[in-house]
């Protein structure tokens, strides 16, 4: 039975690995998978989806105009399973397309993203994969100054924290550090610096 599963974490928590395993062990048994990604993330091209560590795939890019389920439904071979990268920048109706996928179709979805940014709000991708998602599960990471837990997502900007701005600014390590709550509201940058 076909589930819209939701699997967050912060950044730096091996959200993009698993999304290029789970594609990796499908295809090992000769069945095909879909890999989409936000076109919002440039970093390493368009259409890409990158992990930290090097390893990269070509996707489907989803822009504001993408119909997912139009594209699943349109394929003549229906995939095994649908995997998205930078679920928190799809908008509702595309999350609206993925619960399509699974209950018309019959496909699996497995999307991966950040639950929230760097003000601790949720962003819209994330809300309604939360709403609507038949599983949820954490990808868990440890904070980048102690052993708790990473929940939050510090920006920086010359190893300032900012707490103000635009939601979305894409980038890495060098302006997001994944933290726990104390060292969100208490961060210690200098000791970043110094290792």
């Amino acid at each position: 039975m076909a589930q819209l599963y939701y699997k967050y974490g912060t950044m730096n928590s091996g959200k993009t690995i698993e999304i290029l395993k789970v594609a990796h062990n499908y295809e090992e048994q000769g069945k095909g998978v879909v890999i989409m990604t936000s076109a919002l993330d440039t970093r390493d091209g368009f259409g890409v989806v990158s992990s930290r560590i090097g390893m990269k795939r070509e996707a489907i890019a989803i822009d504001e105009e993408t119909d997912i389920f139009g594209y699943i439904d349109g394929m003549t071979e229906k995939p095994y399973c649908v995997l998205i990268d930078e679920a928190q920048f799809l908008s509702r109706h595309h999350v609206y397309d993925l619960a399509r996928v699974v209950d018309e179709l019959g496909v699996p979805v497995m999307a991966f993203g950040l639950k929230n940014d760097f003000r601790n709000e949720l962003f819209e991708g994330s809300k309604y994969l939360l709403l609507l998602a038949d599983k949820i599960d954490e990808v868990k990471t440890i904070c980048q100054y102690c052993s708790k837990k990473a929940i939050m997502v510090l920006r920086t900007n010359n190893n300032q924290p900012v707490y103000e701005g635009e939601q979305i600014q894409i980038g890495g390590n060098e302006s997001y550090i994944p933290v726990c709550r104390k060292h969100y509201f208490n961060p210690v940058l200098e000791k970043k610096e110094n290792q």
